[in-house]
């Protein structure tokens, strides 16, 4: 416990040397949707290499820094790109932008991604509000020992994603004309994309969607007593379900695509919270 938290100990203090600012929310960008930043009245950016032993993103379309900034006065900051299992990277480290937005003063976290639709009723280009999640195929973000001050040894996740956030999300869709989707989330460990076979298990499993992340952050939030929500974007459908190969390029344009109506959903919800923060 002690590296890992002497390492979130340090990256505070150093981010709080750099600024004062304190976020009421955290939100955290997938692939192909770092561009929605811009919705913030931005006062500062911090590069993750300035922060002492921070995992740095090595995946393509992460820019790797935090947004520092305001909607409507909610002081909010964004990750522009995060880290992933597959980089290499020890579930601690993936973990540890969210704890640290939790130090800082987060008390609610919006978790976004790119993810291949499983249920065949979705398309490319849909948004989807994450219900639930399956992260059995990846190791727990909680394994170790445990950093009392976050959280009790056996946290219960019978409701990692708020209702109330969830139902607050659903209102800015129908305010905004937004054909929202809900469904559960499967996180695998990656790089590389699903087989067919593997898509076929995942859908009997009872997931809606699938990607690389996500799931770990929500469980490490949820653990510090931080409200969690997340919206995946599908960015194509799981191998096996078209005929078209996979591709990151394919992600990113997707995102790129949807960039209008996830910026406004996002902007809308955090409008809404802000009598709850």
């Amino acid at each position: 416990m002690s590296a890992i938290k002497d390492k979130l100990d340090n990256c505070y203090e150093t981010f709080r040397d750099i600024t004062d600012f304190v976020p009421a929310i955290g939100v955290i960008l997938g692939s192909g949707l770092g561009a929605n930043a811009d919705m913030l009245d931005i006062v500062e950016t911090i590069d993750y290499c300035r922060l002492p032993d921070f995992p740095i993103s090595t995946v393509q379309g992460h820019k790797g820094r935090f947004v520092l900034g305001y909607i409507n006065e909610i002081p909010v900051i964004m990750m522009q790109g995060r880290v992933h299992y597959y980089e290499g990277y020890s579930m601690s480290d993936v973990v540890l932008p969210t704890r640290l937005m939790g130090m800082l003063g987060a008390k609610i976290i919006f978790l976004t991604n790119a993810a291949g639709g499983l249920n065949t009723s979705f398309s490319a280009g849909d948004l989807m509000i994450i219900t639930d999640h399956i992260s059995s195929f990846v190791p727990s973000p909680l394994i170790g020992p445990n950093i009392d001050n976050f959280g009790v040894r056996f946290p219960d996740m019978s409701e990692v994603y708020s209702k109330e956030l969830i139902n607050i999300l659903e209102q800015s869709a129908a305010s905004l004309g937004i054909d929202i989707k809900k469904g559960v989330y499967v996180q695998s460990s990656g790089p590389n994309y699903e087989t067919p076979a593997e898509v076929r298990m995942f859908k009997n499993l009872g997931g809606d969607a699938i990607g690389m992340s996500t799931a770990c952050e929500a469980m490490a939030a949820h653990h510090m007593g931080i409200e969690v929500c997340g919206i995946s974007c599908i960015s194509n459908m799981a191998c096996g379900l078209s005929d078209a190969p996979l591709s990151h390029a394919e992600v990113m344009e997707t995102g790129n695509q949807v960039a209008a109506s996830f910026t406004a959903l996002i902007r809308d919800a955090i409008i809404r919270l802000a009598d709850r923060i």
